[in-house]
């Protein structure tokens, strides 16, 4: 029984990523060539409609749907730090956070059609071998995003770590936010449970995404702030695995 019902799940896993390539292929090709000249708030319109194209098929092939969890501020822009576990957070995240700019290592842009796409979409790429260079450019590109009005995000582990485990968190969003006058956004999730970090078969269910109060940052300092926002995440975390 179990046979089959591993052999269900990667049949359908390959079914998700065989659509999800050929989304990927499909916007970037026509974002370039037809809205590549546009400002950004009308341009990444177009390339976040790949990543709903991809979430809607990631529910049809795999059975993953969301449950959200509180609300979004009303006033922009604010700097989210979010769980970092799989992928999902990443194509999910980029369009219910829009206009956002997503923090990225570097390397991701040489990547054909999707790094493409992450340029296109204004993402912060850092170069995560040099830490002060990877800082400094988190910051000044990060505050150049933010006083152009759309929001950025940010995942202060680095990288994806496994459900339950506790990866280092970076202080840089909170610095940023602190510098630029806006609030953090706190958000976890459980992604991780039904796309591992290290995985490619996905389990059905449902991703619950938390989404925090936005928190004040005005006469913060970044360690603090961090800290609190890292105990929040993971406190969720806790509740929802």
């Amino acid at each position: 029984m179990a046979f089959i019902v591993n052999s269900i799940l990667t049949i359908r896993s390959v079914l998700f990523f065989t659509g999800y390539a050929l989304i990927t292929v499909f916007i970037c090709t026509t974002g370039l060539l037809f809205t590549s000249f546009l400002p950004f708030h009308v341009r990444g319109r177009y390339f976040v409609l790949g990543n709903a194209a991809i979430i809607l098929w990631l529910r049809i092939c795999c059975g993953v749907k969301t449950e959200i969890r509180g609300k979004l501020p009303s006033t922009v822009p604010y700097v989210a730090m979010a769980k970092h576990q799989s992928q999902w957070e990443t194509f999910y995240l980029q369009w219910f956070l829009f206009p956002v700019a997503t923090v990225v290592k570097r390397e991701l842009f040489s990547i054909p059609f999707f790094g493409w796409a992450l340029r296109m979409m204004n993402a912060i790429g850092i170069d995560r071998s040099n830490p002060r260079a990877a800082i400094r450019q988190t910051m000044e590109q990060g505050l150049s995003r933010l006083r152009n009005k759309y929001n950025v995000l940010i995942f202060p582990e680095g990288t994806r770590t496994p459900v339950g485990v506790r990866g280092k968190y970076a202080r840089s969003g909170a610095g940023m936010a602190i510098e630029a006058g806006v609030p953090v956004l706190p958000i976890a999730h459980n992604g991780g449970k039904l796309w591992p970090a290290r995985g490619l078969r996905i389990k059905p269910g449902t991703v619950i995404l938390v989404i925090g109060d936005a928190i004040p940052t005005a006469g913060r300092e970044s360690k603090e702030l961090s800290l609190e926002v890292e105990n929040w995440i993971e406190a969720q975390c806790e509740l929802i695995q």
